[in-house]
């Protein structure tokens, strides 16, 4: 089976061993994707990795897709508009799209949101294996978050919650370092790792305070409505974790929690062990030890 893990800029697609779940290395693929293209120049650079990922394989007989939302994942629907990637797709039946394309039965094609292919992946075989309640979250251009309770990994959708004077995600994603950044220096940065590159110690030092401070008093209000015993934190900010994790922890103590908080670990190969593995519970055993 291929786990197929799509972003804002690229797709990455390899094959997972189906006698064990692990990653078959040689299969791994990986490359930049047009999001502000048209629907053949989307679907075309898709399919193109799919497809490179089983050349000197056999044809899956099941694709997982780790695909961002808004999205209809039974139906295969897009519903994304306003984050300035696929446009085009708005309204379209992406399962039928990419199997015309791979020459393949929709039903070959499974679609997760990939905040909860993410924390799939980790419970699987990463940071949260052997947890029976996790919340996990994504953080870069947007904010993803997902749970997993009962041995079910669902799509929290946390991103729009009501959170201080607008929503989560205005505070807890890239644009908010960015617009942060430039009212504390007026120096505009592109992202998160152009801000990082700055070298400006001081003024790094206080807009990753700050975001822990933001962080930790979101998942206050969250593990209040749903406790958990770990939460897992991904994403291209969470590799910047060591910045952010002391003023975190800190402010849920403040609150009485003690839940820990962990980086993720299988980078990401999370999203594509997720992937192809969503909705077969059971078949593998997320407490043996795979090597990836």
């Amino acid at each position: 089976m291929a786990g197929v893990d799509i972003g804002g800029s690229h797709i990455t697609a390899a094959l997972l061993d189906t006698a064990t779940g692990a990653i078959v290395p040689e299969t791994w693929q990986r490359n930049s994707v047009p999001a502000a293209g048209t629907v053949e120049e989307i679907i075309d650079a898709w399919s193109a990795v799919i497809r490179a990922s089983y050349a000197r394989q056999s044809t899956p007989v099941r694709i997982g897709i780790a695909m961002p939302g808004p999205f209809d994942y039974e139906e295969g629907i897009c519903y994304i508009r306003g984050q300035q990637k696929y446009e085009a797709l708005y309204g379209l039946n992406i399962k039928e799209l990419l199997a015309e394309r791979l020459g393949c039965s929709k039903d070959k094609i499974r679609l997760t949101n990939d905040a909860a292919c993410f924390l799939q992946g980790e419970v699987f075989a990463g940071a949260a294996k052997g947890h029976a309640a996790v919340i996990g979250l994504t953080l870069g251009t947007g904010l993803g978050s997902a749970t997993f309770f009962q041995h079910h990994v669902e799509d929290a959708a946390w991103w729009n919650a009501p959170f201080k004077e607008s929503i989560a995600e205005d505070y807890l994603s890239s644009r908010w370092f960015v617009h942060r950044y430039q009212l504390l220096t007026s120096h505009s940065v592109p992202n998160v790792q152009q801000l990082l590159n700055t070298g400006d110690e001081k003024n790094i030092r206080y807009v990753f305070d700050e975001f822990g401070v933001n962080l930790g008093t979101f998942l206050q209000q969250r593990l209040r409505e749903q406790p958990a015993e770990l939460i897992i934190i991904g994403g291209n900010i969470a590799q910047a974790f060591s910045l952010f994790e002391k003023t975190l922890h800190d402010t849920l103590r403040i609150s009485g929690i003690q839940t820990p908080v962990k980086q993720a670990i299988l980078g990401e190969q999370a999203a594509l062990i997720g992937a192809a593995t969503a909705g077969l519970e059971g078949k593998f055993n997320p407490h043996e030890k795979y090597h990836y």
